[in-house]
């Protein structure tokens, strides 16, 4: 037997420099704003398939899942983006009232949102996974943090403790505009997938 540590060193590189490409193209794609949905459910779709025994070309396989999901993946985002911010506008406000009623209207709010922000990720990832239609999606979505809140807890805690680093310490966002969004995505496909694996039908 024979190790070739340049070989798994070179492999190594050609991954991290696949993963930056990714990032910076789903930035790049997502800056229209309208587009998030659409670029998201494809880097879910890209980071699951490759997330299971490296199959599939992330960068490659990134281009094509745009157009597969651009339907889909936008009325996704309207339809849970839009009360999703709503809410995030109404804790805010509800908590810059200065009030018991206030904090507890504000909590109820954000809480809300902390939800939606789940089914948010479920419900793009279930495009990216998936070919049924928006309603069956959705539905899918917004049950899947109540039947899963162990891997709901992580894919949440993913974005947020991104957010934060980024807040705390304003360098980290080199990092994510660079290696951030897809090996994050990557991180949460392992959860997805097996959220997805224990609700799916084996027949």
């Amino acid at each position: 037997m024979r190790i070739d540590p340049e070989g798994r060193a070179l492999s190594g590189l050609s991954t991290f420099l696949t993963f930056v490409a990714l990032n910076v193209s789903y930035l790049v794609v997502c800056l229209p704003v309208v587009t998030i949905g659409t670029a998201t459910a494809s880097l879910f779709e890209v980071t699951m398939r490759y997330s299971d025994d490296e199959q599939g070309r992330p960068l490659a396989d990134f281009f094509p899942g745009l157009v597969r999901n651009a339907a889909r993946g936008t009325a996704v985002l309207l339809a849970i983006g839009l009360p999703l911010a709503a809410l995030v506008f109404s804790g805010v406000f509800w908590l810059g009232m200065e009030s018991i009623v206030g904090a507890i209207a504000g909590a109820v709010a954000l809480l809300g949102a902390a939800y939606l922000v789940a089914v948010l990720l479920y419900g793009l990832a279930l495009v990216g996974r998936y070919g049924a239609p928006v309603r069956i999606t959705l539905r899918n979505a917004m049950l899947l943090p109540l039947a899963e809140p162990t891997r709901t807890l992580i894919l949440v805690a993913i974005p947020a403790a991104c957010a934060s680093l980024a807040v705390v310490v304003p360098p980290f966002t080199v990092i994510l505009g660079t290696i951030g969004f897809s090996v994050g995505a990557y991180a949460a496909a392992f959860a997805f997938r097996s959220a997805f694996a224990r609700h799916t039908d084996p027949a």
